[in-house]
């Protein structure tokens, strides 16, 4: 995994974990890999896999069994999409409308644009 410089690594790595949950290339209730596993995959200190394995945790989309490893929630993958779609409203749409106002791009050719592209 390449890493860019604007987002922290640890949040990164939430970023990936996500798309493995909602992906479905880790399922609901299935094992995750270990925290040393996952930082040898992705070749980072294991303090930051257990960084972003705590956020995931406190969001519930991730719980640990002692002595056996970190789980994907039942709802996790809801969970995630919820978040996702927030943050798209939140910070992706008013970025989008501000480059459109600057651009001279109106509602209405977007809508023609994703009409055809959808």
């Amino acid at each position: 995994m390449e890493f860019n410089t604007s987002k922290p690594i640890y949040r990164q790595i939430v970023d990936f974990c996500y798309h493995e949950i909602a992906t479905e290339n880790w399922a609901a209730e299935g094992r995750i890999p270990s925290v040393k596993d996952l930082s040898v995959k992705l070749a980072v200190n294991n303090r930051t896999i257990l960084n972003a394995y705590d956020e995931l945790q406190d969001q519930g989309v991730i719980y640990q069994k002692r002595g056996l490893g970190y789980f994907v929630s039942s709802d996790a993958k809801e969970r995630i999409l919820e978040s996702q779609r927030k943050e798209f409203f939140d910070e992706t749409v008013p970025a989008i409308c501000a480059r459109m106002k600057l651009l001279g791009i109106t509602p209405e050719e977007l809508a023609h644009y994703l009409n055809n592209a959808m």
